[in-house]
């Protein structure tokens, strides 16, 4: 850092206090939101951290207060000016701590101006909270101490939302909120905690969906898209992460890839299969082979593309919904062998030999017996992915002649 002087230090924060005063004053949002982004790493911010710290605290405390321009917002200024120096020499702890006192004495301030002009204020103060509380969390476990305050920064957060959940203009903030509490909560671990704001959102007569920025529905959609997919709702999971992709910005790839991340397996377990230059495009090739293994009813190329990339998988919990994915493979693989019996002999093209479809997957280095085989069949004709039945004695699997292999029609296994 260059040679700052005491002078140069006063009127930077001088400065600052005007525009601070003058944004609240003017009721200019804009403004107000950049003199609170901590976390953006502005010059402006960071020339103030560098003037706070040359300053003595007693001294910017004491330019607070000399005015009352400055000092009816000193419980939100002083705290946060404590976060800008904290911040700036790498402390994450006390500059979340510093934050969140400032942002509980922004809260009741928020409440009681009538409109809604501080929105985008109260936008980034929920968003640096969260990201502030996640750099303090990561460095009290690099000091081996427990990581609480993205939790703390969730509490808050319902505090913002009560807030903004009423009648009257704020409440179209109320939907980025939730976006930001979703973000903590799956960090967590906490998904359950997402269903009481879910159900706010969705059943309190004040709030009409449409009318919130089409931003914060991408997100909101995205995430309880997210949520569906792990309760293995895959119609709802398709119709919100659909909705997801269709109204996301096309400009944003990192977005749109996040979403076909979760749409992709939710296509294919309802037997919808993408595009190989959909995956190139997105970087999402670890789904390549398992497309491959469906479209071929290869058993054992899904299992290597699922052992493959088992931590990716399973980092996004999308494993368990692929692993499903085994009986349309089999489907597909029994489709195979019934076309090259049509081709044979088209009399005997609906006989399917229990011990064809053991040395079919022998060939694929899958060893099965005639049971397992069975086993396998009978859940398919249970599941109908193939209508037919057993002819038990001769172990044969005789199929419908009207439509054996019925198509899912974006419809799941389990239904």
């Amino acid at each position: 850092m260059a040679y700052l002087s005491m002078g140069e230090a006063h009127r930077r924060i001088t400065e600052y206090l005007n525009r601070f005063s003058d944004a609240v004053s003017f009721q200019d949002g804009a403004s107000l939101k950049q003199l609170l982004s901590v976390s953006s790493d502005s010059p402006s911010l960071l020339s103030l951290a560098d003037s706070l710290n040359v300053f003595q605290k007693q001294d910017a405390n004491r330019l607070i207060k000399q005015s009352d321009k400055y000092s009816q917002f000193g419980e939100i200024i002083a705290p946060f000016f404590r976060c800008l120096q904290s911040y700036r020499i790498g402390n994450l702890l006390d500059a979340y701590h510093a934050f969140e006192k400032a942002a509980n004495a922004f809260l009741p301030e928020f409440r009681n101006w009538e409109s809604a002009w501080a929105l985008e204020a109260l936008y980034v103060i929920a968003y640096e909270i969260r990201i502030l509380a996640e750099r303090a969390d990561r460095e009290l476990a690099s000091n081996g101490k427990s990581p609480e305050k993205l939790k703390g920064a969730g509490s808050f957060l319902m505090k913002v939302f009560g807030v903004l959940a009423g009648k009257g203009p704020k409440r179209v903030g109320a939907l980025y909120v939730t976006c930001q509490l979703f973000k903590i909560y799956f960090k967590l671990g906490t998904v359950h905690l997402c269903r009481s704001v879910i159900r706010s959102i969705e059943t309190a007569r004040f709030f009409d969906f449409e009318e919130f920025p089409k931003r914060d529905k991408v997100t909101y959609m995205y995430y309880t898209g997210r949520l569906e997919v792990f309760n293995e709702n895959f119609p709802a999971a398709d119709h919100k992460l659909s909705y997801a992709l269709m109204h996301c910005n096309p400009h944003h790839e990192a977005n749109i890839r996040m979403i076909l991340k979760y749409l992709i397996p939710v296509k294919l377990s309802i037997g919808i299969l993408p595009e190989d230059q959909l995956l190139e495009k997105y970087g999402l090739v670890e789904y390549s082979n398992v497309v491959q293994a469906l479209k071929r009813g290869d058993l054992r190329l899904l299992r290597q593309a699922l052992q493959e990339h088992e931590d990716r998988f399973l980092r996004s919990g999308v494993f368990l919904v692929l692993e499903k994915l085994e009986l349309q493979v089999y489907q597909r693989l029994l489709k195979k062998i019934y076309i090259i019996q049509k081709q044979r002999d088209p009399s005997k093209a609906h006989q399917i030999k229990l011990e064809v479809i053991v040395k079919a997957l022998k060939w694929l280095e899958i060893d099965m017996d005639l049971d397992e085989v069975e086993c396998i069949v009978a859940i398919l004709i249970y599941k109908n992915l193939v209508k037919g039945y057993f002819a038990h004695k001769s172990k044969v699997v005789v199929l419908s002649k009207q439509d054996p292999f019925p198509k899912l029609n974006a419809k799941p296994v389990n239904s």
